[in-house]
């Protein structure tokens, strides 16, 4: 007689999952239409099934570790070039000792985000610090209590809803900077573990499921606001979805060009630790920057005698200073961000020409 198994019923849930996921991009209100996107839908599924199987499966609270979210070849949730991120599961009742070595960092982050237990994203930011409320030693090593109760020195908050932590270390560089160095272990350390129970691993599977279902709902993006321009910009709330920057002022565009067309991006950056653009798919995903330009920061752009910079975004070279290449996409997301911005920026103003008549 077969034996029945909580896993096995599981996994064929997350197979059905997956089995049904492409029908989001490949019919309906958001459906995308050409074969290079289509082909990144596919590449996107086996993306955030490699992250959620870190992230679910793997991860454990108990014996925690940074796992890296994203690289140059896994890309979701709105990755960039200039940035490394890492993610550790935390049980809200224990201690964890976060230590680490800043590099060369310009904006440093350490986020603890609360929500659902079920694998579905997180909805809200519990409790975060940066590298300007950092105590740091004199070789630019650092330590973080991360706990329910108040620890002196450098802590996070744990509360009853938090899940996970995630780190953010952003250069202006990427290619040669020092990255910044992450480590984390409970307090308390657990005993080894006990071999994966059937229970266990059903739970986790689901998880698994849940977390891609919950992206689903997100991407591809539709299609908002005008193309070529951008909407308001937004300073990140406490209330969120997903594991946004509590530091973060984000504006969000679009772009839609002939391969004879150029888009100007004018604009002002208040004072901030650091600020760039990048060039998304509607599935929150960088092209791929390792070959061509597909994101610019504020350490990289030329500016304006004024303080103001002006971007270019064009399939061609268009031989101006501050050049994106769309990377063979005509239409794609246009998305800004800022860290520890003084002040709310004004909206980027934009303007299209053919390359043959630009200014």
């Amino acid at each position: 007689m077969t034996r029945s198994y909580a896993a096995s019923i599981a996994f064929r849930e997350l197979l059905d999952v997956l089995r049904d996921a492409d029908a989001v991009f490949l019919d309906g209100p958001r459906a995308v239409t050409d074969e290079a996107t289509v082909a990144e839908g596919y590449r996107w599924l086996a993306d955030v099934l490699s992250v959620a199987l870190d992230c679910y499966v793997a991860a454990d609270p108990e014996r925690p570790h940074f796992l890296e979210l994203v690289s140059p070849t896994r890309k979701f949730g709105g990755d960039n070039a200039d940035a490394f991120y890492y993610f550790a599961a935390v049980d809200p009742r224990r201690t964890y000792r976060v230590r680490g070595r800043k590099g060369d960092a310009v904006y440093l982050s350490l986020c603890v985000y609360g929500g659902p237990t079920d694998g579905r994203w997180s909805n809200r930011i519990v409790s975060t610090i940066n590298d300007r409320q950092l105590t740091f030693a004199a070789d630019g090593s650092f330590e973080i209590v991360v706990s329910p109760k108040p620890h002196p020195g450098n802590w996070l908050a744990l509360e009853p809803d938090a899940v996970c932590m995630v780190t953010r270390d952003y250069v202006i560089e990427p290619a040669t900077a020092r990255k910044a160095v992450w480590e984390v272990e409970a307090v308390a350390p657990a005993p080894p573990p006990l071999p994966l129970s059937d229970k266990e691993l059903s739970r986790r599977l689901r998880c698994t499921a849940n977390f891609i279902r919950d992206l689903l709902n997100i991407c591809p993006l539709p299609s908002m606001g005008d193309a070529n321009a951008f909407m308001d910009p937004y300073r990140q709330q406490q209330v969120t979805y997903g594991w946004a920057a509590a530091d973060a002022t984000y504006c969000m565009g679009r772009y839609d060009l002939a391969d004879d067309e150029v888009l100007f991006i004018e604009g002002r950056s208040p004072r901030c630790a650091f600020w760039n653009l990048c060039l998304w798919n509607p599935f929150l995903q960088t092209y791929d920057y390792r070959y061509e330009r597909v994101t610019i920061n504020g350490g990289q752009v030329q500016y304006e005698a004024d303080g103001s910079w002006r971007l270019v975004v064009a399939a061609r070279d268009p031989r101006m200073l501050n050049w994106l290449s769309t990377a063979g996409h005509p239409r794609g997301v246009l998305w800004l961000r800022w860290f520890l911005a003084e002040e709310l920026p004004e909206r980027p103003r934009t303007r299209v020409e053919k390359l043959d008549n630009r200014a």
